[in-house]
């Protein structure tokens, strides 16, 4: 039985939880609570010592990052569903977009977030709780996140990320005006991986998407969010936050 770790259907964790759902494969889904920082718990640092969601755990087998658990899912568990492309050089074109979204796309949008929501998780907190919380976390780098986002990120760096969301978001529009889907004709784990992070944005980034902006990258979220799948996920799936 897989066993899958997640904050539910939101970003990272969306992206293998859409492959497990298209694919219909059976899973024991674990959802870890962000608000009391159970991903930093010690149980949890034994599934994947970094202390990040999502985690796969096939019988004994631990798999971690978003998008390799979905390219695992492919080929350890293969099913009739296919979340890649026939064609090796349209596989290619995936692994770029794919690529794409978790070196740049994520990480802009994932510092908005970051600044609007995450920061409030801790603003409660004395500073000694906090540098408690923060002693729990074993990647350095992201120590130094929560610091900032304690602190406040400086608006210089919000603009900038703001600017790169523009960037990005016109960058998958474009390429949607003449496809379909990301790559090969076909939806796949490209769209999967680049849905997860932007869907939603309609709300969250409506001066940057909307149907006057970028119109087909609004048809692009709302086909997915019209898969029967897709719809499963939100409905079953509760949010942590």
């Amino acid at each position: 039985m897989l066993k899958f770790y997640s904050f539910g259907p939101g970003a990272n964790s969306l992206k293998p939880m859409l492959a497990l759902y298209e694919k219909e494969l059976e899973f024991d889904h674990k959802l870890l609570n962000p608000r009391v920082f159970e991903h930093h718990a010690e149980w949890y640092k034994k599934v994947n010592p970094r202390g990040q969601v999502p985690a796969l755990d096939d019988n004994g087998r631990i798999v971690t990052e978003s998008t390799v658990i979905c390219e695992y899912l492919e080929d350890a568990h293969p099913t009739a569903v296919k979340l890649r492309p026939a064609d090796h050089y349209d596989v290619a074109q995936m692994r770029v977009w794919t690529k794409w979204v978790d070196e740049h796309f994520c990480w802009c949008v994932s510092t908005i977030g970051w600044h609007r929501h995450v920061a409030k998780m801790v603003q409660h907190l004395s500073d000694a709780e906090f540098d408690e919380m923060v002693a729990r976390v074993p990647i350095p780098e992201q120590q130094v996140k929560w610091r900032r986002a304690r602190e406040g990120f400086p608006q210089d760096m919000l603009d900038e990320e703001m600017r790169k969301i523009g960037v990005s978001v016109r960058k998958l529009d474009d390429h949607l005006r003449d496809n379909e889907w990301l790559a090969g004709g076909v939806y796949s784990l490209a769209d999967i991986c680049n849905f997860s992070i932007a869907n939603g944005m309609q709300l969250g980034f409506a001066d940057q998407v909307n149907e006057y902006d970028t119109p087909h990258l609004v048809r692009w979220i709302e086909q997915i969010n019209e898969r029967p799948n897709v719809k499963r996920v939100f409905a079953e799936v509760p949010r942590e936050f």
